[in-house]
């Protein structure tokens, strides 16, 4: 967005800026953008030559929306400028509406007959390998118009994003309809175990929870969805885990496995790629076998705009498309 916008308001149901005065003045787009960018870069000198504006100018930006609020947003320490408890509620909330200017602005440019705005998409972090790349190619050649933003985490970060607003659309698994999200289930998935490629486990050669649970494991960390099923599945096996490291990064546990200080269960969709060339073995694991589902989450309140509803259906026929083609380990089509 221009840093030269000038009179900008975001306002509430009452028609005034959140934040505004008790005299009504409104805090202006211009004030919002210094305040992010502060916070962001924790300088005012770097922040005014990244919008470029001359350093007396964002200073009183700054200032003058601390007089509005009647409180300071920042602190200045050895590191730099800190935002404030004040000041951190107040950079959440403008971030948030600037994003939505920018993305109505999308929204709204003349575009006659085509899909565009500003797209915020979540994928689980084992699904990045499978469909970052084919979605933002069909994307870019069927939308060209529609910029994605893609966010990778798991499914308990993303469920948290998508409930704050800061998410149009995600996958996550294991998780029904609520009264704030909707789901539709795409497909179900089992769980591998991978080890070194010396282990030589085999895809037709399902290893029981009992055998894998006699190795080092290297798990996600306590807390996460993926290890709550794998916990499970040891309690239903009567079978004590020894657990050398926890970690929050599918990448990380990969890389731990193959300097061989354990073995770990990962979805089959996450450890494809390396199963292929060889840098892993994997298994799928049995008794129990241990499955997810996969669903495709949204918002239930507020209309669906058009680039969001191109960029959900891309998303289900890239996983369709994965599914069918076998490019998706134990993986079924919801229903079958």
């Amino acid at each position: 967005m221009s840093t030269h916008d000038s009179g900008s308001e975001i306002l509430n149901r009452d028609g005034i800026m959140p934040g505004a005065d008790a005299e009504g003045r409104a805090v202006d787009v211009k004030q919002l953008k210094a305040l992010v960018t502060v916070a962001e870069v924790g300088s005012v000198t770097r922040a005014a030559e990244l919008l470029h504006l001359v350093q007396p100018a964002v200073t009183r930006q700054i200032r003058t929306l601390e007089h509005e609020l009647g409180v300071p947003l920042f602190e200045r320490t050895r590191l730099g400028m800190r935002p404030t408890e004040a000041g951190s509620i107040m950079v959440d909330r403008a971030r948030r509406a600037l994003n939505e200017l920018e993305r109505a602005r999308a929204e709204v440019r003349p575009a006659p007959g085509a899909v565009t705005g500003i797209v915020n998409a979540g994928l689980l972090e084992s699904t990045i390998d499978l469909l970052a790349e084919p979605l933002v190619s069909a994307l870019a050649r069927k939308h060209p118009g529609v910029e994605l933003r893609l966010m990778t985490a798991y499914s308990g970060h993303l469920q948290r994003w998508l409930d704050d607003g800061d998410l149009d659309l995600t996958l996550l698994y294991n998780l029904d309809s609520t009264p704030s999200l909707h789901t539709r289930p795409l497909v179900r998935e089992q769980l591998w175990v991978a080890a070194p490629p010396s282990a030589g486990l085999k895809a037709d050669r399902p290893v029981p929870f009992a055998e894998v649970a006699g190795h080092p494991m290297v798990l996600p960390a306590s807390g996460h969805a993926l290890r709550a099923l794998i916990d499970a599945a040891a309690a239903r096996a009567q079978a004590d885990m020894e657990v050398v490291v926890q970690t929050n990064s599918l990448r990380v546990q990969k890389q731990l496995v193959l300097a061989e200080h354990g073995w770990t269960v990962l979805p089959g969709v996450g450890i494809a790629e390396d199963v292929a060339n060889g840098t892993l073995s994997a298994a799928p694991l049995t008794e129990p076998a241990v499955w997810r589902s996969i669903v495709l989450a949204t918002p239930r309140s507020g209309r669906t705009p058009p680039a969001v509803d191109a960029v959900a259906q891309e998303l289900v026929r890239q996983i369709s498309v994965a599914v069918r083609e076998g490019r998706w380990p134990s993986a079924q089509p919801h229903g079958e």
